[in-house]
């Protein structure tokens, strides 16, 4: 039995974790959170997604909780910005043709209100849309990041991105941090821009420490902030590096693996 007493935050990756297989969130989630934020704790939602996408999932709570986005690219609570880190403009310069470079890849610059993309491609135009709500399609990503700062460059690969993207990127791990975040997603961001490093602000904020958080997650992305907390759990469908790295393991995001630990949180209160 564990004891979950002391836990005071509470933070969720989304995709495969907090969101079942159909991007959806149980009511079963949202009738737990007001139990929680009965019992003073706070919730945070931390994803690769961009800030508008994820506060529409949670959209009857985005006021009462804390957002990490873009992979800790930045933080917000409500309108506030908590912490921000931009790629370097030459770092996305000169990484942009070495990603054009890269067969049956699609690349997405993931700035403040928007994203950006070049493909035309209908079926990825289709799919890239239930991650990035606020995007424009351009003819150059180039000439949009001589102008625009970016949070983070978003590739995607229908197949695999950890067989297919990360390869051919990998040598670029000491100038930048490369995140395999999904089955088809890599993620470049700035070296400090990590969800752990954006976690430990809120914690900052809140004066919460590691004993008092719980963090459940699913993929390379969730590695920084699974190690700034006492009660980091592992989903089912987890990859198998997480599942080694976690302390804990929950059922799968499509057996409400979150819904069911925050359950014997609420009856440990």
């Amino acid at each position: 039995m564990i004891d979950f007493s002391k836990v005071k935050l509470v933070v969720s990756d989304m995709d495969g974790t907090l969101l079942n297989s159909k991007g959806e969130i149980s009511n079963r989630f949202f009738e737990l959170f007001k139990k929680l934020q009965k019992r003073n704790i706070t919730f945070c939602a931390a994803s690769g997604r961009q800030h508008n996408s994820i506060v529409s999932k949670l959209d009857a709570i985005k006021d009462d909780i804390y957002v990490i986005a873009e992979n800790g690219g930045v933080a917000k609570k409500g309108h506030k910005v908590l912490l921000s880190n931009f790629l370097k403009p030459e770092k996305v310069l000169s990484l942009i043709p070495v990603l054009r470079e890269l067969k049956g890849t699609n690349i997405v610059l993931c700035c403040n209100d928007a994203a950006y993309i070049e493909s035309k491609d209908a079926r990825f135009i289709s799919l890239f849309q239930e991650y990035y709500h606020s995007f424009q399609v351009v003819d150059d990503l180039m000439e949009t990041a001589k102008t625009i700062p970016v949070f983070k460059i978003a590739v995607y690969h229908f197949d695999n991105s950890e067989k297919f993207i990360y390869p051919f990127v990998k040598h670029l791990n000491d100038q930048i941090l490369l995140k395999v975040s999904g089955i088809n997603w890599l993620d470049i961001s700035d070296e400090k821009a990590n969800k752990g490093n954006a976690l430990r602000e809120v914690q900052q904020l809140l004066n919460v420490n590691k004993a008092e958080t719980m963090v459940f997650g699913d993929y390379h992305n969730d590695i920084e902030m699974m190690q700034e907390a006492d009660f980091s759990f592992a989903m089912k469908n987890a990859h198998k590096d997480i599942t080694k790295l976690a302390k804990f393991s929950t059922e799968s995001n499509d057996n409400f693996g979150v819904e069911r630990i925050l359950e014997k949180l609420v009856r440990s209160l």
